[in-house]
């Protein structure tokens, strides 16, 4: 029997009436990586911050390294002990790179900040996914960095903390395919050479597969599968514990779950019937390819070069090295606002500082978009009966329009934000990383949402850097090298892993 380095047993967490988790049991052995596994919803995020004492448990009893644990962990665990990457990354944006990753381990009032040793230690822990990154961010402020940079710094961070279990909520959620690859190599090596133990939570069946020795599922706040042996287990067996079977059979369960009206009961109008919309071209060094109403254009590489068309296109950057045009008309866009009055509409991967408004009820995050490119500051009563309708038509079950967004889980979060732009029947709408985070049911969902809005007229841009995604969805596809600059346009026929491999220089 493995010598557990965590225990928990019949742990309940209600969040008011919602019981989230309903007596969870989860062990952790030294020296394993132990993958963590259910949809979104089913209590993993919870778990993870009891365990990292973000959370108080209401029950249950947990032990750590033998010894029983109090009601909440940070009173009776050395600080440094349990490290955590949280799904929605947790750094100071205006402190330094450095500062960010050294402050933590100043556990005591009277200790002194010393900058060089700090950057000594920010670049120790950042080379060991890349060194490169490491030489030339050091010393940069958090809020300057992308979110892909961002994500290296919260990793970093945990993997050079010295802790005995690192807690890992989808890490590799805007990680490059070669980044994954050094990230498990790294934990692959901590985990032999000092007996770590790591809890993974991943949707990706191909990661957990690389990585992980045996997997815990949970569903509904319960152990649906306690310690199964990675191999011993089907990806079939595994989704049909968490409840999502059907998801996996049907690629677009939702296409069509709104009908064909818009709000005020007028037939939309297919993408058949939407001829007269202009295209949109894009062009940059030699590649030019032209956006067609009803298109699904997907964007695959490192993220530089993706990020700089998406801000092109979406009025984030004001200046840029691509030139667009539609209906033979430059285009550039000074503001977002700007962008989305006239027809654009965006989907940040960066969920948590640049897509949902943390602060504001579930009908505010609804109604934002059509409040700006309405340019209406008041709400109106309509609002709530619309919310409501698109609600149920998309399956998401809230308390009442008035919560907020933090009483949802981070993939009906997502479906939050695909929602704000569905009555407003935008010409473009451009998706970055949209399915980060999420399982497999809210991935075929939201796949669905997209492919009826393009059945619209709606114009797509998609980019993923999961390829297989772009792969099932993109009628063509832009391929940038490793250094952000466009390669060569795939077009629906060419469109395969192995061809985005080649094209992107990056692995699958």
């Amino acid at each position: 029997m493995p010598e557990y380095l965590l225990s928990a047993r019949s742990i309940a967490k209600r969040f008011g009436p919602t019981n989230v988790l309903r007596g969870f049991d989860l062990s952790i052995a030294r020296g394993e990586v132990h993958a963590f596994l259910g949809g979104n919803g089913a209590g993993k995020s919870t778990f993870i911050k009891i365990v990292s004492g973000q959370h108080e448990r209401d029950d249950g009893a947990i032990e750590f390294e033998g010894k029983a644990i109090g009601t909440s962990i940070a009173s009776d665990v050395d600080l440094g002990a349990i490290a955590v990457v949280n799904q929605e990354l947790a750094l100071l944006p205006h402190l330094s790179v450095a500062e960010n990753i050294a402050m933590p381990r100043l556990r005591h009032g009277m200790q002194t900040y010393n900058s060089r040793l700090a950057r000594a230690m920010a670049v120790d822990a950042l080379s060991l996914i890349d060194p490169q990154f490491a030489d030339r961010s050091v010393g940069r402020l958090v809020g300057d960095l992308t979110l892909h940079e961002r994500q290296l710094v919260e990793i970093a961070r945990a993997l050079g903390s010295g802790a005995k279990l690192l807690l890992l909520d989808e890490p590799t959620a805007n990680l490059t395919a070669a980044e994954t690859a050094r990230l498990f190599a790294v934990v692959r090596r901590l985990v032999a050479d000092s007996g770590l133990a790591v809890l993974f939570v991943s949707h990706r069946m191909r990661e957990i597969r690389q990585v992980a020795d045996v997997c815990t599922i949970i569903r509904d706040g319960k152990t649906a599968v306690d310690r199964a042996r990675i191999e011993s287990i089907s990806d079939r067996e595994i989704v049909e514990h968490m409840g999502q079977s059907a998801a996996m059979d049907d690629p677009a369960h939702t296409a069509g779950a709104l009908g064909s009206h818009t709000r005020s009961g007028a037939r939309r109008t297919p993408a058949s019937e939407r001829a007269d919309l202009p295209k949109l071209s894009v062009r940059r060094a030699g590649i030019h390819i032209d956006v067609e109403p009803g298109m699904i254009l997907g964007l695959a590489g490192a993220p530089t070069g993706p990020s700089a068309l998406i801000e092109t296109l979406t009025g984030l950057a004001a200046r840029g090295e691509w030139e667009l045009s539609r209906g033979g008309k430059p285009l550039r866009y000074a503001t977002t606002a700007a962008a989305a009055r006239d027809g654009v509409g965006f989907i940040s991967g960066d969920r948590a500082e640049k897509g949902i408004l943390h602060s504001l009820s579930i009908l505010d995050n609804l109604s934002a978009a059509e409040r700006v490119v309405r340019r209406r500051y008041v709400a109106r009563q309509a609002e709530a009966a619309h919310a409501a309708h698109l609600l149920k038509a998309l399956d998401i079950r809230v308390g009442s329009l008035s919560d907020l967004p933090a009483t949802l889980s981070g993939g009906t979060q997502q479906k939050l934000l695909v929602a704000r732009w569905l009555a407003l029947d935008p010409q473009l709408l451009v998706l970055e990383e949209p399915t980060r985070g999420v399982d497999i049911r809210t991935k075929r969902e939201i796949y669905g949402l997209v492919r009826q809005l393009a059945e619209r007229g709606c114009a797509i841009v998609w980019w993923s850097t999961e390829y297989w995604e772009l792969v099932e969805l993109c009628d063509a596809v832009l391929a940038f090298d490793l250094g952000g600059e466009p390669t060569r346009v795939l077009q629906r026929a060419e469109i395969d892993e192995s061809t985005l491999a080649d094209a992107t220089g990056m692995a699958a």
